[in-house]
């Protein structure tokens, strides 16, 4: 089963279950593919797919981070709620030193030497996570490794 297939069936699901945090969720993440693949003039792969929902968690994670500063509980919560939604979708995270062994990975195969060779390996290290790690966690420990 795909994931759009996935998406339609836990959309209808909530319907019935009038879950309307997670009816506006998945209505969202189906919004956010459909306008990338009108953009892309074609169908998104699985990896693009976790690519759009990956970049809305990030929203989200900003989101509540913005309403906890303001002192905004109830919508900090709400956008919690949505982001915990958001990463079911994604596939399973991988672990700290899996995502470092890539990154070592990734500095041997492109050669880098300091900090001016960082967006490369940050670019061959999250071609490889592909949605199984945040870009922000990869782009903190190739900065830490390439000083």
């Amino acid at each position: 089963m795909s994931m759009k297939d996935d998406l339609k069936k836990t959309l209808v699901e909530a319907a019935k279950a009038r879950d309307q945090v997670l009816l506006d969720t998945l209505r969202s993440v189906q919004s956010a593919i459909k306008y990338k693949e009108i953009e892309k003039r074609g169908e998104l792969t699985e990896v693009e797919t976790f690519a759009v929902i990956s970049t809305l968690c990030k929203q989200r994670r900003e989101s509540v981070e913005q309403f906890q500063k303001g002192g905004r509980a109830e919508l900090a919560a709400k956008e919690s709620r949505e982001l915990e939604i958001l990463q079911q979708l994604l596939p399973a995270q991988a672990s700290k030193e899996e995502i470092e062994k890539i990154v070592q990975k990734s500095i041997a195969v492109t050669g880098a030497q300091g900090a001016k060779d960082m967006g490369k390996v940050i670019k061959a290290a999250l071609s490889e996570l592909a949605g199984k790690a945040d870009g922000k966690l990869v782009s903190d420990l190739v900065k830490s490794i390439l000083k």
